[in-house]
């Protein structure tokens, strides 16, 4: 009997129960976090048949338990000389294959559970992307909005106080995510520098002029429209002409529509917490200009897109409403690029309706299972977030490749190195789909391609 053997081994669906019960007992009362284990394991059943071994090694038990769970207190001073105590966390939830990869999100809603199932859902979007990357996720519930650039700055230099004997270019490296962009990560990288006396790629998405790789702002967008295009030439279509919905209004949609753009897309929505713009006429560069200034320089609200250009309509965020409008305006293509669940059953419902051919995930789990299952079901294009959105990581790991070797590659390069890895996945997903049986269902596809990787190099690895 092999060391890693366990005896009494239960057939695969009541092995994965059991495994589910385990998961919801020892983590209660975080909803995402079941609800990224439940997708994966129900993919994973068609592997169990025929993989034995991944039973009797009890390597579900194991890949959904954190290697590390990390959360300290993050006392800073505010403008006015006050004390505020924020909570900081990082789940180092995989280095099978490689450092601890993933963001970092500043955000109010931050909580262990949230964190867990990012750090979840990176193990196997990380393993899709081709390089060697291992998975984690970290965070903050401070929330960055309404800050001056002094408190931001004075919160990250006491959250990389203690991070920084946790993390470093071979064992973690944390990027950006919700509410931590190039300000925070310079604020940050430059607290780790000055704790541990030494210039390394411990974070991605630095500066251009201290380590950081072009293309890597546009690079979960950019990635999310090459992973979209591949789906549409499985069925000898393409993007042109095509009327795409976008949701959010930060990086990930801003360079969605820039680059649905270059593929001579149509798209039309936009949005925020505030609400959602649709514009008829479509946004074009001009428009996404006028976003991005609006977002990124001035941090104002979206509604101010409809005082600028008049034929637009601003539907503002009702919580009574059992639906979103934006996923009720007919359209071919849809890309969910603000946040988790966002696409509930009934949104999921309106799509169809309206005649939507394509969903492709730029945010992380957009969409509800419900949502997943109805989108499965009636075999329209689905790319889910750790295929889809793998573009923004990829990236990451590229930055820390031209770290590693003191270089810094033209925009072409890692662009072309960016829209090769995105063929590369949606292959994998397409190719292991039909060789477990579900063609054409990418979630299945990408949660097995992304497991596999990870399941035979903790084999490799022995009880660890």
């Amino acid at each position: 009997m092999s060391v890693l053997t366990t005896p009494g081994i239960k057939v695969p669906g009541d092995y994965i129960e059991s495994v589910m019960i385990s998961v919801k007992a020892k983590n209660p009362a975080e909803p995402e976090f079941h609800q990224a284990v439940a997708e994966v394991l129900d993919s994973l059943r068609l592997v169990l048949a025929k993989h034995p071994e991944y039973q009797s090694a009890r390597l579900l038990e194991r890949i959904v338990e954190p290697e590390r769970v990390l959360m300290f207190r993050v006392p800073w001073f505010d403008d006015q000389g006050g004390i505020q105590v924020n909570r900081g966390f990082r789940i180092e939830m995989n280095s099978a294959i490689g450092p601890y990869k993933g963001g970092l999100r500043f955000h109010p809603s931050v909580n262990l559970g949230i964190l867990k199932f990012l750090a979840f859902e990176q193990v196997f979007k990380n393993s899709l992307t081709t390089l060697p990357m291992g998975g984690g996720k970290g965070g903050s519930d401070f929330d960055p909005k309404g800050k001056s650039d002094n408190e931001v700055m004075r919160f990250c230099q006491s959250f990389m106080t203690e991070l920084c004997r946790h993390i470093g270019p071979d064992t973690d490296v944390p990027a950006g995510d919700i509410g931590v962009g190039g300000r925070e990560i310079g604020f940050l990288f430059g607290q780790y520098k000055r704790l541990r006396n030494e210039f390394t790629g411990v974070l991605t998405g630095k500066g251009l002029g201290w380590g950081g790789s072009l293309i890597r702002p546009e690079a979960t967008g950019y990635g999310c429209v090459y992973f979209a295009n591949e789906m549409l030439k499985t069925r000898k279509d393409k993007l042109e002409g095509k009327i795409c919905l976008v949701s959010g209004s930060g990086n990930v949609s801003q360079y969605t529509i820039e680059k649905l753009l270059d593929f001579g897309a149509k798209p039309v929505t936009v949005s925020d917490s505030n609400g959602v713009i649709y514009d008829p006429d479509g946004i074009d560069r001009e428009k996404l200009a006028w976003v991005m200034d609006l977002k990124n320089v001035k941090r104002g609200r979206i509604r101010d897109y409809a005082d600028k250009y008049k034929k637009a309509i601003f539907m503002p965020t009702d919580i009574k409403l059992d639906h979103n409008p934006l996923w009720n305006v007919k359209a071919d293509c849809a890309f969910p690029s603000a946040t988790q669940n966002e696409i509930t059953a009934k949104d999921a419902a309106n799509l169809l309706k309206n005649g939507i051919k394509l969903v492709a995930e730029g945010a992380n789990m957009p969409s509800t299972l419900e949502a997943t299952k109805m989108f499965l079901d009636a075999k329209i294009l689905y790319g889910p977030a750790k295929a889809a959105n793998a573009g923004g990581v990829a990236t990451s790991g590229l930055e820390m490749s031209q770290n590693s070797q003191r270089l810094s590659w033209t925009r072409e390069e890692v662009d072309n190195r960016l829209h090769k890895i995105m063929i590369a996945i949606h292959q994998t997903c397409f190719e292991t789909a039909e060789k477990y049986g579900t063609p054409g269902n990418l979630v299945n596809g990408a949660n097995i391609g992304g497991f596999l990787k990870v399941a035979n190099a903790m084999l490799d690895q022995g009880l660890v």
